[in-house]
């Protein structure tokens, strides 16, 4: 099979390696990278293997052919991916439903798995004579503290996290500032679209970029992507012989890496069948679904708050995937909660199942919740539940009338000093932040 090579979403920047789209992040037209087809994985060949390291040895073998880091996927699956992803079912449901836990990693979030994978991908893509790169991160919430906690004290990287100021849960916070030595902690006086934005200004600036030497950890890196697909291969393989039948997916939505994870497993053969995407009051993609009109806009906090994005970079890529309006319907869906019925559906879902969501989870289990009942009767679906409710304490525990268990990988992080400098929302105060 001839190698893959990796194009942008936007067409002007040169095809890439694999290995050089990861260490790039972003391709030299701001574009986002992508193959230039998908390899197809027959689900049949899958049904023995178990954990996450083993299927991505397997599922990711086509994304990496004849890259530098084909020999590597082993260790690198072996080291970023031996992480709890269970799929449970939620027993007192009248109908099939399940739950695909990705708070086990080390911040409790689902971003550990990418960051994990990319870490672990990077080490094994550096030179000992490479200078020292520059990871730019925007986070709204969970992004920053994972790629934090997978990158920390490697001598060869420097992150830079950027974050909304007041826009964070304080539970996020302390995990975006209690790192130091090669972690920096910017708190940015605006919204993540706003960090967003000043991590692509500084990508493109060339006097910034060629004396930093940027990455970036954010889901507009390949390498965050590809790990991804893996614990959809996984919940849907685990659903398939349980019932018998594909499995439907729920997920908690922002910038739409996670959702876009679920739909490249759908495409090279999974046994997934309706994707749908759970966002907050932030209904760009709702709102684009409907009426077709692509209108990003600011930011609007909420309670969900890893997922308050206006202009989400994913989308970049299903509209290259779907160039359709109509394709783009028919492979995912969308709907929008605010925070009054997240805030109902966590006291309502605990009473009913004995289940505790984070605000995000809670967006999900309210979508699935409207969906119609025939669309749940006999016809299994996951709730992609992306975070720990421990980190959302100040919103869960009021609503529960009790106190949330907090994993001890959290406590730790909750034990340490917060480090942190305040920044305008614009280059030249990143650029001076960064000096």
């Amino acid at each position: 099979m001839n190698e893959i090579r990796y194009v942008s979403t936007r067409g002007a920047a040169p095809p890439s390696s694999l290995s050089d789209a990861i260490a790039r992040g972003l391709a030299s037209d701001g574009g986002l990278y992508v193959p230039d087809r998908l390899p197809g994985v027959d689900a049949a060949t899958l049904e023995d293997l178990r954990g996450l390291p083993a299927l991505a040895r397997a599922v990711l073998h086509g994304f990496f052919e004849g890259d530098r880091l084909q020999s590597r996927i082993g260790e690198i699956a072996d080291g970023a991916l031996d992480l709890p992803a269970p799929t449970t079912a939620v027993e007192a449901s009248a109908d099939p439903l399940f739950v695909l836990e990705l708070f086990h990693g080390p911040t409790a979030a689902f971003k550990d798995f990418g960051a994990r994978f990319l870490a672990e991908s990077m080490q094994r893509l550096r030179a000992p004579a490479d200078p020292p790169l520059t990871i730019l991160v925007a986070t709204s919430g969970d992004t920053g503290g994972a790629v934090a906690a997978a990158f920390h004290r490697r001598p060869w990287v420097r992150i830079v996290i950027l974050y909304p100021k007041g826009l964070v849960s304080p539970r996020q916070e302390q995990q975006l500032t209690c790192w130091g030595e090669n972690v920096e902690s910017l708190r940015v006086d605006g919204t993540f679209d706003d960090c967003q934005r000043l991590v692509k200004e500084a990508f493109v600036d060339p006097e910034l970029s060629s004396k930093h030497h940027f990455s970036s950890a954010n889901s507009i890196n390949i390498g965050r992507l590809l790990p991804q697909m893996v614990y959809y291969v996984a919940s849907s393989l685990e659903v398939r012989r349980r019932t018998g039948q594909a499995a439907n997916f729920v997920i908690p939505a922002g910038n739409l890496g996670n959702g876009f994870a679920a739909v490249w497993a759908r495409a090279i053969g999974m046994p997934i069948g309706r994707i749908v995407l759970a966002h907050n009051a932030n209904r760009t993609v709702p709102d684009f679904l409907g009426n077709g009109q692509w209108r990003p806009r600011p930011s609007v906090p909420t309670l969900a708050s890893a997922m308050d994005v206006g202009n989400p970079s994913n989308m970049e890529r299903l509209r290259l995937l779907f160039p359709d309006l109509d394709q783009l319907r028919d492979a995912v869906v969308a709907d929008s909660v605010d925070d009054e019925a997240i805030r109902e559906r966590i006291r309502a879902d605990y009473r009913r199942f004995g289940r505790e969501w984070c605000p995000h989870t809670a967006t999900a289990a309210e979508v699935y919740n409207r969906l119609p009942a025939r669309e749940r009767a006999g016809r299994p679906w996951v709730l992609v539940a992306t975070a720990h409710p421990a980190k959302f304490n100040e919103v869960v525990e009021p609503l529960l009338g009790k106190s949330i268990e907090v994993p001890e990988s959290l406590a730790r992080l909750l034990r340490l000093p917060r480090r942190l400098t305040d920044v305008a929302p614009n280059l030249g105060s990143l650029a001076a932040a960064i000096e």
